[in-house]
Formats: structure tokens, C-alpha cells, sequence
């Protein structure tokens, strides 16, 4: 065990460069490694298996030792510490990888192969812990996904309702359009278009929770006749539309399936239609998703690279018409439900054990700081079947909003609206 140590102790002296480090090891060292200025981080590994388990495979390990007590952070906060090791470790793109990373990538087909009854069952895993949880650290509008902050030091509130404004402009909708939302959340998106673009919206989800929110919230909409949500798989479409919109969704759908995914939205897009997808995306390339998401938060997920999705998208018989890369955005957003997370603790923690809130602070850190520092990015990716679909411009995206729909309050989620309809 004292050889793990001292492997553990060589790597974090040549990597802890900027920051302070502090670690007490099972046997009772400490050792500081960085450059000692500032407050810094201790931290306290909690017993010899865990130190083993930490030095074999730190990509999962490394979560799994902070959700189960086996590493404890004494002095600073868990975003300190990740921060520290993103700063020192992670920025680093030709950092080499271990065998378990190794045989994670040659195994991703694997992991990824979303037949409709695995998808249901991942959908399940991650979305109906419990609408509550997520009413307690999302906004008003429970907009699970990137937001669009178009000017600094807005609020949440206001960056989720640019970002849906900013969808809807690439939709290029018309009133009167048949919309189809794959992956439609608590219905949000949905209802807004609905009520703010006078469109008909056929929002689809695999989601027991999600349905069940997202059918109570329309019947308080103030265009109940215009949206129409229920449960089925995006392969499963037996009508055209006339636009097609998709919103963090489709990370779940799994390389082995992205041909089928774009073939779909080809198939049942009118001749003449715009489709939007909106998705988390990485710029270095293809990899492999992080082990410990992977186990805990999103399992079947995966962040695609350009270079995975043109493929299909060509294969499909469609254009790109435009392509945007978000940058940082969501980094602000998973700040801003982090500090919502932290504020609403109380509450939280009558509805779940302590490893589950540990788990959940871990999800929300790290994968604020793979977007502050790491490589993930979101891609917002227009589509059409013509070269006419869209303005010749793009002057349609970033003109002066004066429409009602941007002085429409957020229609905060009523508590009869909470309770659940029964299950289809």
C-alpha cells in the first residue's frame, strides 16, 4: 500500500503545479503539494482500499470515493478541489490515459446500444427521481438544458426564456406550423412556442414524470388546444412536420443510432420544413463518456463530436443551414443551478440520503467545470431538406426583439400543477 502511495505522491507533485494541495493519507502522512499560496484544499483519504482504488482508475474512482465518504474534503468545498485538479490535470488534451480508459472507448458501441426498452429504462434512471428535485434547483420553467445568455449577469430565469426565443427564430416558425419536440422535458419549450408563436406542438418524451408534469402543466396554458404530449420513442413517428426541434436530447440517443435519428427527422420533415438540434458536444474529437456519469447520472449517454454527427446527417438527405457552437453558456447555467441547489440544501435533504446529495453536488461541479475548462461545448445545429427553407442571412437571429412574447412573464409551475396525473 505504501507503493500506491508513493506512486499517488510522485503524480500529484509533477501535476499540482498552481494552487495548494493539502492530503492526509490512511496511515496518518500529510503532504502538500502546488505552489502553497492562497488557502488552498486539504483533503483526507479515508482508508487504504480506497487510496488503491484511487490510484488504478481515478475516472470513476474518484467520484465514487467523494459519494461514499471514502474522500473527504476537510478545508474548501468540493468545487474547489475539482476546480484545483481541472486548472492542474484535465486541461491538459494529450494527457495519456490509462488501460480502464482504453477499454471504455473500445467498449462505447456497446455502452451505447439504446434499443427502446434500454432507452426507457436509462430515461427512467436519470428523470424520474422525482419532479421535485428538479423544481428545486432548475428555474420557474424547469428548462433542463443550456441557456442563452445574451448579455451578461442576467437571470437564469431571463437566460432560459432567450435561449427558447433563440430556438424559435431558428425554427423559422409560422402560425399555424405542426411542431414536433423529441425529448420535450416538463413541456416547457413546448408551451412557450405554443402560446408565443401560435404553433400546434406534439411534444414526445420516454419519461413517466415528465409526461405526467408536462400534460397538468398544459391544462393551466392558456393554449391547452395547441400541445399535445405523450410517451413514445422518436422512432416510433407516423406524421410529417413542419418543423422538428430537439433539446438536450440528443446525448441520449448513442452512436449505433444516429442514422436512424436523422433518417427519422428527414422522413416526417414536410419538403419545405426547418429542424433544430440542439445538443452538448465535444471538440476534440470522438471519445468515450466518463465512467462515473456514465454508472450514476446519464447511463447510455454520450457527448458527440462533429465528426460523428455530420455523417449521419448527410446520409439523411439534409443540410446544415446553420451551425452555432455555444460557448461557456452552459457553464453559467450549471452555475446558476448549482448556487439554486446549495440555497434550496434544506429541502433537498428531506427528500434524499446524504450520498444521494453527494452524488448530485458532484454531477453538478464537475460538469460545470467540463464546460469552463474542458472541451464540451453545445452545438445548435439547423437543418433543412431545400436550400430556400431559411432567411439568406442570418441578420433573422440577432434583430431587435419586440414581439409580446419576450414581455410574456414565465408562468411559474402552480402547485396543482405539481401533482401528478395518473399514468398512461
Amino acid at each position: 500500500m505504501r507503493l500506491l502511495q508513493s506512486l499517488l505522491v510522485r503524480r500529484l507533485k509533477k501535476e499540482i503545479r498552481t494552487g495548494h494541495l493539502k492530503v492526509t493519507f490512511p496511515g496518518g502522512d500529510e503532504m502538500k503539494f502546488g505552489e502553497g499560496v492562497g488557502a488552498g484544499v486539504s483533503v483526507r483519504i479515508v482508508s487504504w482500499s480506497w487510496l488503491r482504488r484511487l490510484v488504478l482508475d481515478p475516472e470513476i474512482q474518484f467520484g465514487e470515493a467523494y459519494m461514499n465518504g471514502g474522500l473527504v474534503v476537510q478545508t474548501g468545498s468540493l468545487y474547489d478541489l475539482l476546480d484545483l485538479i481541472w486548472k492542474n490535470v484535465l486541461t491538459d488534451r494529450k494527457r495519456k490515459t490509462g488501460i480502464p480508459t482504453y477499454v471504455r472507448k473500445l467498449l462505447k458501441v456497446l455502452a451505447q446500444f439504446n434499443t427502446r426498452g434500454r432507452s426507457v429504462r436509462n430515461v427512467a434512471h436519470h428523470y424520474d427521481v422525482g419532479n421535485e428535485l428538479y423544481r428545486l434547483f432548475l428555474d420557474e420553467d424547469m428548462q433542463y438544458s443550456c441557456a442563452y445568455y445574451a448579455q451578461p449577469d442576467i437571470s437564469l430565469k431571463e437566460a432560459q426564456r432567450q435561449k427558447k426565443d433563440h430556438i424559435a427564430r431558428k425554427l423559422c416558425l409560422e402560425p399555424g406550423n405542426d411542431v414536433l419536440d423529441i425529448g420535450c422535458g416538463w413541456g416547457g419549450l413546448a408551451l412557450h412556442l405554443a402560446e408565443a408563436e401560435d404553433v400546434r406542438v406534439h411534444g414526445i418524451t420516454l419519461s413517466s414524470e415528465q409526461l405526467n408534469l408536462a400534460n397538468s402543466r398544459a391544462c393551466f396554458s392558456s393554449t391547452p388546444e395547441n400541445v399535445k404530449f405523450e410517451r413514445r420513442d422518436y422512432r416510433n413517428l407516423d406524421q410529417t412536420y413542419d418543423r422538428i426541434v430537439s433539446v438536450g436530447m440528443f446525448e441520449h440517443v448513442g452512436t449505433p443510432h444516429y442514422h436512424t435519428f436523422f433518417r427519422q427527422i428527414s422522413e416526417h420533415l414536410k419538403p419545405d420544413g426547418v429542424a433544430l438540434i440542439h445538443t452538448i458536444g465535444r471538440t476534440d474529437g470522438p471519445g468515450a463518456t466518463d465512467p462515473w456519469i456514465a454508472r450514476h447520472i446519464f447511463p447510455g449517454g454520450y457527448i458527440p463530436a462533429l465528426s460523428e454527427i455530420l455523417p449521419a446527417i448527410e446520409d439523411a438527405g439534409l443540410m446544415i443551414t446553420d451551425l452555432e457552437v455555444l460557448r461557456l453558456h452552459y457553464a453559467e447555467t450549471l452555475r446558476a443551478w448549482r448556487q439554486k441547489f446549495h440555497d434550496n440544501i434544506d429541502e433537498i435533504e428531506a427528500l434524499y440520503d446524504e450520498r444521494f446529495l453527494r452524488m448530485w453536488e458532484f454531477y453538478l461541479v464537475s460538469s460545470e467545470l467540463s464546460f469552463r475548462y474542458g472541451v464540451h461545448v453545445v452545438f445548435q445545429i439547423q437543418l433543412a431538406r431545400q436550400q430556400g427553407s431559411v432567411p439568406l442571412t442570418r441578420d433573422y437571429l440577432y434583430a431587435s426583439q419586440e414581439a409580446a412574447s419576450r414581455d410574456m412573464p414565465v408562468p411559474e409551475i402552480e402547485d396543482a400543477a405539481m401533482h401528478q396525473l395518473p399514468a398512461e
